[in-house]
């Protein structure tokens, strides 16, 4: 009898405008890279929620004629942008807006972070970010979709209890993790020592690697970094993750610096995509090879 081997990640994506700023261009270089999903954030500079009636109908028929998925949309609840003290209305706001545009692109997916701190107290952060999150996820649940906490700004964005208490507090099934491999060297953490802790409330997974100092990170790709991707990668497959990868290399784009692509080049992105794909499917033959290991060890027949 074969083994069972755990699933692997079903989708690789990848954050459109980390590659290029207009969405015909961002289109292009998901699918040079032969894959059938994307996940969305601004289009021509300008956020998802952001965008009118008539340029969202745009974006939603150039994405249905390219044939791709949209597994996530990355919003800016909760996010670098948005301290604790921001107006709490832009956030609901964004969801509900986001939450529609979800459905009419077919994700369930929202990815908000958790309210950097603006002089407060640790205990005022905690219960004002803890109760916003809290009345979001229900105001999800309620539009049926499910919101995504990042590892990297907020209250929780760094703190693996932090992040576990507010799966436990305030999520319910309208509220998950988002795991980025590649956060850990601009805040000053080890992202897998993180994964190890979250590992089964993670829902979406993205993927870039950095090297350098806390607030001195230098991005790049996959694999060459200090960010442990490829260990990631098994730990996320041995444990049975089978949701979508997201390339958000930062090689062309870093929103929190104001940086954008400047042209339809999106070369880096792309070799980005490959490192991943690389970094897969290595990560997928060492765990099989882990598992036949183990087999033969306890006397089972792998083939």
């Amino acid at each position: 009898m074969r083994a069972e081997q755990p699933p692997a990640p079903n989708r690789l994506a990848g954050i459109g405008d980390e590659a290029a700023t207009a969405l015909t261009d961002q289109i292009t270089a998901v699918t040079r890279l032969g894959w059938s999903a994307i996940e969305l954030r601004t289009v021509d500079g300008i956020a998802l929620a952001d965008l009118a009636p008539e340029p969202f109908s745009h974006v939603l028929r150039a994405v249905r004629a390219a044939g791709l998925d949209v597994v996530c949309l990355a919003s800016r609840i909760g996010n670098w942008s948005r301290t604790i003290t921001s107006p709490f209305a832009d956030d609901v706001h964004e969801l509900d807006v986001l939450a529609e545009r979800c459905h009419q692109l077919g994700t369930r997916l929202i990815r908000i972070m958790s309210y950097p701190n603006d002089g407060l107290s640790d205990a005022e952060w905690s219960d004002r970010a803890l109760a916003r999150l809290t009345l979001l996820a229900e105001r999800a649940a309620g539009h049926g979709v499910t919101l995504v906490h990042e590892n990297c700004a907020g209250w929780a964005g760094s703190n693996p209890d932090r992040m576990l208490e507010l799966v436990h507090e305030a999520g319910g099934a309208s509220l998950g993790l988002l795991f980025d491999t590649g956060n850990g060297v601009e805040y000053g953490y080890d992202t897998y020592d993180v994964l190890r802790r979250i590992l089964p409330y993670v829902a979406h997974v993205h993927i870039k690697d950095a090297i350098g100092e806390p607030g001195d990170a230098t991005y790049v790709l996959p694999g060459q970094g200090q960010c442990r991707v490829a260990e990631s990668l098994r730990l996320l497959i041995s444990n049975g993750y089978s949701g979508a990868l997201s390339i958000e290399p930062h090689l062309l784009s870093r929103p929190h610096d104001g940086i954008q692509p400047t042209g339809s080049d999106a070369e880096p992105f792309v070799k980005a995509g490959r490192r991943l794909e690389t970094l897969l499917n290595e990560a997928v033959a060492s765990n099989a090879l882990d598992e036949r290991d183990s087999s033969a060890k306890t006397g089972h027949v792998t083939s």
